[in-house]
C-alpha cells in the first residue's frame, strides 16, 4: 500500500482578509485533510506560523474577542521617513502572545515565507531562523511599514512579485497543492445552510483574565493611535486617506499579479473565499472573513479528496 500524498497549503496576502486563513484550516481540519507544508505570504505567513506552533484556537478566540479593527493599534505610527508605521514591537507581542516559538525549526509544520528583495526586485523565501525577523520581511507593505533588514538584504511584503506563491510549494515537491487567493474580485455572499451550528469562538483558548488584559491595553492604543493619525494625517472626511490609498493601490496591484501567476502556474486546487469587497484594511469584520474562508475550502473539498486518492 503506498504512503498518502504530501499537500501543501498556500496561504495568500490580503491584509484583514487574512483572517479567512484560519476558516480554510479549521475546515480542513475537520475533513481530517493533513497538511505537511505551508507556504504563506504577508498576513498568510503569520496565519500559518501560528497554526504550525499548535496555536491557531488562541489567535482565533483574541481577533474576534478583541474586535479585529484594533489589530491595526499595534502598529505604532511615526514621521514617514521610511513607512508611516513601525510594527517590530507589536507584531512580536501579537505573536509571542499566542505561542513560545521562536525559529522556524520550533513549528511543527515546515513553513515558508515570502518576501521581496527591495533592491534586486527578487522574490526572497525565508524558511530558518527567527520567525519574527521573516515576519516583518513578508508583511512590510511599503509606504505603511519601513523595510526589514533579513540576512544582508532590505526586504518588504512578499506580496509585490507573488500574494499567492504556488511555486515555492511545487518547488517543495508537494503531490497536491492548495492554494488560497484572498485578492479575488468575487463578490460576498450569505453563508451556506451547511454551516449552520458552528462556532466561530473557540472554547477557553485563552485564559480570560490574559484576554482582558490584552483587550485593555489594545483600547488604549488604539485611542492613541487615532490621534496620532488624525495630526499626521488630518481627520478629514475623504474617501481615501493616505493609508487608504496606499493599501488600495497595493491590493490592486496583488490582483493582477495574482492572475498572471495562477495562470501561469496554477495550484491543484484554488480557495477563492467571497470576500472581494471587505478592505485590506476592514479589521472588524473578523467572523465574515473566517466563514467565507470556510465556505470556500467546504465547496472544493470533493475535488480536494479526489486529488488525495486519485
Amino acid at each position: 500500500m503506498s504512503s498518502r500524498k504530501t499537500v501543501s497549503l498556500v496561504l495568500g496576502s490580503g491584509s484583514s482578509r487574512g483572517w479567512a486563513h484560519i476558516g480554510v484550516i479549521e475546515a480542513l481540519e475537520e475533513e481530517n485533510i493533513p497538511i505537511d507544508y505551508i507556504v504563506g505570504c504577508s498576513i498568510g505567513s503569520y496565519v500559518g506560523a501560528l497554526y504550525a506552533s499548535g496555536s491557531l484556537k488562541k489567535l482565533k478566540e483574541f481577533v474576534i474577542s478583541m474586535d479585529g479593527k484594533k489589530v491595526f493599534s499595534y502598529s505604532d505610527l511615526i514621521l514617514p521617513r521610511f513607512g508611516l508605521l513601525d510594527g517590530k514591537k507589536r507584531l512580536k507581542e501579537l505573536f509571542s502572545m499566542h505561542t513560545d516559538a521562536n525559529i522556524f525549526s520550533d513549528l511543527k509544520i515546515p513553513v515558508m515565507m515570502v518576501a521581496t528583495d527591495l533592491e534586486a526586485g527578487d522574490k526572497v523565501v525565508l524558511k530558518s531562523g527567527n520567525i519574527i525577523d521573516a515576519l516583518l520581511a513578508t508583511m512590510s507593505m511599503p509606504g505603511l511599514f519601513p523595510p526589514a533588514r533579513v540576512n544582508d538584504r532590505w526586504l518588504v511584503d512578499g506580496g509585490l512579485v507573488d500574494p499567492v506563491p504556488v511555486s515555492v510549494a511545487r518547488a517543495m515537491g508537494s503531490d497536491v497543492v492548495i492554494a488560497v487567493d484572498l485578492n479575488s474580485g468575487l463578490v460576498p455572499r450569505k453563508r451556506k445552510t451547511v454551516h449552520t451550528g458552528r462556532n466561530l469562538v473557540t472554547d477557553n483558548g485563552i485564559e480570560k483574565e490574559q484576554t482582558v488584559n490584552h483587550l485593555n491595553y489594545i483600547e488604549k492604543a488604539a485611542i492613541s493611535l487615532k490621534h496620532k493619525k488624525d495630526e499626521l494625517l488630518g481627520s478629514n472626511s475623504s474617501k481615501f486617506n493616505l493609508i487608504e490609498t496606499v493599501v488600495t493601490s497595493i491590493s490592486i496591484m496583488q490582483e493582477r499579479i495574482t492572475r498572471i501567476n495562477l495562470a501561469v502556474d496554477p495550484p491543484d486546487i484554488l480557495i477563492q473565499p467571497r470576500i472581494g469587497k471587505l478592505k485590506m484594511m476592514d479589521f472588524d469584520k473578523v467572523e465574515h472573513a473566517i466563514e467565507e474562508g470556510y465556505i470556500g475550502l467546504m465547496e472544493k473539498i470533493e475535488d480536494i479528496k479526489m486529488h488525495l486518492e486519485a
